[in-house]
C-alpha cells in the first residue's frame, strides 16, 4: 500500500508505475461532485471507476477485505474516513472465502492493524497483499459523509506473477 495527496503526484510520480500515475492524474483532474454514484469506465481504458457516497461507521463494523485481480486506488473527494490495514498473512482468519466473480475475500480481523486517515484529496493504492478495512469513522466521532472514488486497475498491468505470490486459499 502507498498513500498520498493527489496534489503531490507530480513530485512523487516519478516513482509510480505509469499506469498508476495515469489513474492518479485522472483522479486529480476530474470533478466527481456531480457524477452520480455507480460504476463507470475510465476514459480511454477498460478500468472500472466506482463513485460512492456513504456515511462512515465504527471501524469494528467495517469488514477487512482483499482482492486478487485488481489494484484498488481509493480517492476521497469529500469527508474523512479511517482505513484499517495489515499485510496478508496466514494468521488472518477468513470470514468469507475469496469469490472470483466479485474479486474479494473477507476476514474476521486485521492482525496487526494499522490505521490511515483519508481526508479530501488523499488516496490509497492497495495491492493484493494489502488487507484493508475501509469506511471507518474517526474514533467514536459522528459519522462523516464521504464521497469516494475507487478505481479498479487489473493487477497484471502493474505487477508480475512472481511479485504477487498470494498464499493459497486467500
Amino acid at each position: 500500500m502507498f498513500i498520498g495527496n493527489i496534489d503531490n503526484i507530480d513530485k512523487d510520480g516519478g516513482d509510480f508505475h505509469p499506469v498508476l500515475y495515469s489513474v492518479l492524474e485522472y483522479l486529480r483532474t476530474t470533478d466527481f461532485k456531480n457524477i452520480l454514484d455507480g460504476a463507470y469506465p475510465m476514459p480511454h481504458t477498460d478500468f472500472i471507476v466506482k463513485v460512492q457516497r456513504y456515511k462512515t461507521r465504527p471501524i469494528e463494523d467495517c469488514r477487512p477485505e482483499s482482492h486478487k485481480k485488481f489494484v484498488d486506488i481509493q480517492f476521497v473527494t469529500e469527508g474523512e474516513e479511517v482505513m484499517g490495514w495489515c499485510p496478508l498473512s496466514p494468521d488472518l482468519k477468513i470470514s468469507s472465502p475469496y469469490d472470483e466473480k466479485t474479486d474479494v475475500a473477507f476476514y474476521k480481523d486485521l492482525l496487526p492493524e494499522s490505521s490511515v486517515m483519508l481526508s479530501p484529496r488523499n488516496y490509497a493504492v492497495l495491492f493484493p497483499l494489502d488487507v484493508h478495512r475501509p469506511c471507518g469513522s474517526l474514533d467514536d466521532e459522528e459519522p462523516s459523509q464521504v464521497i469516494k472514488v475507487v478505481v479498479k486497475v487489473p493487477v497484471k498491468l502493474v505487477l508480475d506473477d512472481e511479485t504477487l505470490n498470494i498464499p493459497a486459499g486467500q
